[in-house]
């Protein structure tokens, strides 16, 4: 019994970078998918803003989120410059989360803006993964 537990632990230390980066790429597909979505019906994202119209910069806003999304979606998808990528990210769903508690609390959008927001912490100090651009560039020095 022992040594199956040995063995079973053994293989799950060396396949965790699997569902890590699994995770990471899910991650990157899901902003990727946003940002494009924000601009095919760019209303909506004009509608998630509205609570603050009064702010300055609102078009600025919108093309920095939709941007932000669609570039640092594949980078994180691809583990390129991951941390930077999700530095980028973290303004946007800090704003996410926040908009819920400033206009109309749409509790499906608060929830997924939270746990993108989790995930970009995570993979903030988490980094690319073994299976990340940041690896293989890493390992070619």
């Amino acid at each position: 019994m022992d040594s199956s537990v040995k063995g079973l632990n053994k293989w799950a230390n060396a396949h965790t970078y699997y569902v890590l980066d699994t995770l990471r790429i899910a991650l990157g597909v899901f902003l990727f998918i946003k940002g494009t979505s924000f601009i095919r019906s760019s209303q909506y994202l004009i509608d998630l803003l509205t609570p603050l119209e009064y702010l300055k910069g609102g078009m600025l806003t919108f093309h920095y989120i939709a941007a932000a999304h669609i570039m640092g979606g594949i980078m994180i998808a691809v583990g390129l410059l991951t941390r930077w990528a999700i530095i980028a990210q973290l303004p946007i769903l800090v704003g996410a989360v926040i908009i819920n508690f400033v206009g109309v609390l749409h509790i499906g959008n608060l929830i997924v803006a939270t746990v993108a927001l989790l995930g970009c912490l995570f993979f903030l100090f988490y980094g690319g993964g073994k299976h990340s651009a940041d690896y293989f560039f890493k390992m070619q020095k």
